[in-house]
């Protein structure tokens, strides 16, 4: 449980509940077929079984095998966002940005740590791995993900389902910040960890980690086609371990822009 939270702020559970009433669906279009990506380190290799189950195994600094949870969407032209847990490490989530056709990869590892680790951090902290698809790294092509600050000085709206929308600003390459205009945090916002990557043309992966509460998140934004697809991995007001998705109709509301004198870091 975190600490020295304002009266009334809601658990990660008190908001979840609905928050993918508008996400993009599942797809079983992968099922049968054979991932192979090359991350710093290791390479990871999925073969999903059905649309929710995959047969993972990890070959280099990390290594293992086993079967488990999976989800696969298509988020945009020849891209997926994939979403996975492995039963050998329940305080983790693997998230993997994949475009088939440019054979680009971005993985972003959210793992829960004890609070005594975070030693005021936030609890979930997340790792950030560029990679390819397939077994020549250098058959991939088009835009590397990269790290930006395209993002800097937008506000946007998330419209999660009728009762969740969330506001977003942008602040800096360290944090944004954020408010509930409609749903139970309705009145509440804090300013919290982000971080940015641009995936391709109109494409970002966008995701925080909040001081308050012990939970992350990790979503890709379609700018074109005006649709938010993602996850978070927290604790639940009892206790437990939850990976849960969350997907939102976005728009852009606002953009600031800095004098050169006076940017923001």
């Amino acid at each position: 449980m975190a600490q020295n939270r304002p009266a009334g702020w809601k658990n990660y559970d008190d908001f979840a509940a609905g928050i993918a009433t508008n996400r993009l669906p599942r797809s079983d279009a992968l099922v049968g077929q054979r991932l192979r990506v090359n991350l710093p380190g290791f390479v990871l290799t999925l073969e999903p079984r059905s649309g929710d189950r995959v047969d993972w195994r990890e070959e280099g600094s990390r290594s293992g095998s086993g079967s488990g949870w999976y989800e696969a969407i298509a988020v945009a032209a020849d891209t997926w966002f994939i979403d996975m847990t492995q039963a050998s490490r329940p305080a983790e989530a693997l998230t993997l940005i994949v475009n088939t056709r440019t054979r680009r990869v971005l993985a972003v590892r959210c793992r829960i740590i004890d609070a005594a680790e975070a030693g005021g951090e936030p609890r979930v902290p997340q790792d950030f791995l560029v990679g390819t698809l397939g077994d020549d790294p250098a058959a991939a092509s088009g835009m590397l993900p990269h790290e930006t600050r395209d993002l800097i000085g937008l506000r946007t709206h998330q419209t999660y389902s009728p009762n969740h929308t969330y506001e977003h600003t942008y602040l800096n390459s360290q944090r944004y910040a954020w408010q509930c205009l409609v749903g139970v945090q309705r009145g509440q916002g804090d300013v919290d960890l982000a971080s940015y990557y641009q995936f391709d043309t109109d494409q970002y992966v966008f995701t925080f980690r909040e001081f308050l509460i012990p939970v992350a998140s990790v979503f890709f934004f379609d700018f074109a086609g005006g649709r938010s697809t993602g996850k978070f991995l927290g604790i639940t007001g009892d206790g437990a371990i939850a990976n849960n998705p969350a997907g939102a109709f976005m728009r852009k509301v606002s953009m600031t822009f800095y004098p050169p004198e006076a940017t923001p870091v």
